[in-house]
């Protein structure tokens, strides 16, 4: 389970700060989707990267299974990222001078030497998402919609039990947006992980198990 308690993050210093979320608090099981909406500025991003163990919390504590990213050390922390969490950004952050498998299996190169049952398991997940026959193409070969689908394999290769994508159809026209919609939920729910999706989109939230709004950094009911 995720569990996000009493979580609120302050900007500036004390005389001068800037709270860009408010006590948040929710908890969704593994196997749940959660979609997050709400106008520019509101914190959603800011929310997904203390989620993520990427931004600390100014106050409240995130917990994966039992486990606080942000009570180890740093070595620690990036460690448990790597192992539990998948992410996905609208911009698909991939590595151009890359091919699209050896994109994918970036998140195993993290560790050293890769065995080959991962580099299957790379070019298996990429024939699920349409990319068989492209997965020798750089990222500059491929279309948006392609270069998206290619991080959502790499998302999914380490079975991570949290995954986590911020507006990852923000760019793509509707038919791309609902292919890679229609993986993140399918391959999600074959490892049986969490998937929180941050969304202006209405027709992706609607994928959803479940829609919570935040609005100037508080989460409603």
């Amino acid at each position: 389970m995720l569990e996000v308690d009493g979580i609120s993050k302050a900007y500036g210093t004390a005389a001068s700060e800037l709270w860009v979320l408010d006590d948040v608090s929710f908890a969704v099981e593994h196997g749940r989707r959660l979609a997050i909406m709400g106008p520019s500025g509101s914190g959603k991003s800011t929310l997904l990267a203390i989620i993520g163990g990427l931004e600390p919390p100014t106050r409240g504590s995130v917990r994966l299974d039992g486990v606080d990213p942000f009570a180890v050390d740093a070595a620690r922390r990036a460690a448990f990222r790597n192992e539990r969490i998948g992410f996905v950004f609208q911009d698909h952050h991939l590595v151009d001078g890359c091919t699209a498998l050896d994109n994918v299996l970036v998140p195993a190169l993290a560790r050293g030497r890769v065995p080959m049952e991962m580099v299957d398991r790379a070019a298996a997940l990429l024939a699920r998402v349409g990319l068989a026959g492209r997965s020798g193409h750089l990222p500059g070969e491929l279309s948006g919609g392609e270069r998206q689908r290619v991080a959502v394999a790499r998302a999914l290769l380490l079975h991570p039990q949290l995954v986590l994508a911020d507006e990852p159809t923000g760019q793509l026209d509707s038919r791309s947006a609902a292919a890679v919609t229609d993986l993140l939920v399918e391959l999600t729910a074959e490892t049986g992980g969490v998937l929180i999706v941050v969304t202006h989109d209405a027709e992706v939230a609607g994928r959803m198990g479940s829609v919570r709004r935040l609005v100037d950094g508080r989460l409603d009911a």
